[in-house]
């Protein structure tokens, strides 16, 4: 898929943790089985809250968590949603050894956390979203390659 326009390209700011939810939210009304959603900041940033509201999104009424020590939980929903968490991975053969490339080529959307750790087994296709802490307590959210 070819990035075009699109109201989810861009940057945007949130000041609450239900801002951030609410904005992962919109985002998954436009993601389709088979996208990949790199998220990536520091600790805290907010990655978790903002696939809070991807899941939300994909009508996901269980509560979601981050995948630290699992590395991978599945959630059902309008659309399936692998939530990935590459913090604890030394690397992409890492992630192939324990079957995440078959996460990631399944259906339904996943989010994975950390994706600097797994860079060369993303799709070059990637919604590549990355989440700032500014000094005043508010979070920037990049959010670009999303496809329509």
């Amino acid at each position: 898929m070819k990035p075009v326009a699109s109201p989810y390209n861009g940057i945007f700011y949130t000041g609450a943790p239900y801002e951030t939810e609410a904005l992962g939210e919109a985002l998954a009304g436009v993601l389709r089985s088979g996208n990949v959603v790199a998220l990536s900041g520091s600790l805290g940033a907010g990655k978790t809250t903002f696939t809070r509201g991807i899941a939300r999104g994909l009508g996901i009424e269980e509560e979601t968590t981050s995948p630290t020590y699992t590395i991978i939980s599945e959630y059902e929903g309008v659309l399936p949603l692998n939530h990935i968490d590459a913090y604890r991975l030394g690397g992409e053969r890492d992630f192939y050894e324990i079957g995440g490339e078959e996460v990631i080529g399944g259906g339904g959307v996943s989010v994975v956390e950390w994706p600097e750790k797994i860079s060369g087994a993303l799709p070059a296709e990637s919604v590549m979203v990355s989440i700032s802490v500014l000094e005043d307590g508010r979070r920037e959210i990049a959010i670009r390659g999303l496809a329509l």
